[in-house]
């Protein structure tokens, strides 16, 4: 159990130079510690996240040299932001896409219950791509299978709070998907650990540069294998996930 609260923030970073210092100068307000993961960003990114870095004594950096996906820099954020002795991290994105008004929600939850994950649940406008926008729902079912509950409503939304000391044994006991399947990966993971999930709803719009990294072949694909990893994972545990209804 969680006793102590000490958040910071965490930004997985690839090529989004553009939205990203609005991102931080918003954050600043907050005057939280924030850890930016570098994914291996091109040159002109590199530099704008040093300068950041530079500019807010609370902001820092990590760089991975060769792109690994945003699964990988976050894991890589997680152990950093424990090892410095935060006990949660809450998530945003790089592109802009998240409502930053709700962030006091967010860390309103995590205060309270300290040892559960919250999590993001989008709300979507119109600058959803229609495909994307209904693709989510083929997640959302595998979730549900995946942990025999609706515990978790949005698996995808990158908007929520870790909590660090649960997430950073998963992430060093058990081999994880390293690109876009992470998000939903760690969550199920997480559930079937015992781990609460607190849900938010959240406005999100699609990345304000027009740059998004998900590839529609390759990341699809991943995200299949992952959906069926998991789901002989469940397998092995459905008589006590079905036990958790009932307790």
């Amino acid at each position: 159990m969680t006793t102590t609260f000490n958040p910071c923030i965490l930004i997985p970073v690839y090529n989004h130079e553009k939205p990203l210092p609005g991102i931080i100068e918003r954050l600043a307000a907050h005057q939280l510690p924030c850890l930016l993961v570098d994914d291996g960003s091109d040159a002109s990114c590199a530099q704008v996240i040093r300068g950041l870095a530079e500019q807010y004594a609370g902001v820092q950096s990590i760089r991975l040299e060769i792109n690994q996906g945003k699964g990988a820099a976050v894991k890589a954020g997680i152990l950093a932001a424990q090892a410095q002795g935060y006990s949660h991290a809450l998530q945003v994105d790089a592109d802009g896409q998240h409502d930053l008004n709700d962030l006091d929600k967010f860390l309103s939850a995590a205060r309270q219950t300290p040892a559960a994950v919250v999590i993001g649940r989008a709300l979507f406008d119109a600058s959803i791509p229609k495909l994307r926008y209904y693709a989510r729902y083929l997640t959302h079912i595998w979730v549900h299978i995946n942990t025999l509950s609706f515990a978790i409503p949005d698996s995808m939304c990158g908007y929520r709070i870790y909590p660090l000391a649960s997430c950073a044994k998963l992430i060093q006991s058990q081999a994880m998907e390293n690109r876009m399947g992470f998000d939903t990966e760690i969550l199920v993971r997480l559930y079937w650990q015992g781990v609460a999930v607190i849900s938010i709803p959240t406005q999100v719009r699609y990345p304000l540069d027009g740059l998004s990294h998900f590839r529609a072949l390759e990341d699809n694909l991943l995200l299949s294998q992952t959906h069926a990893r998991l789901f002989f994972g469940m397998l092995l545990r459905w008589p006590k996930l079905l036990l958790r209804h009932f307790q």
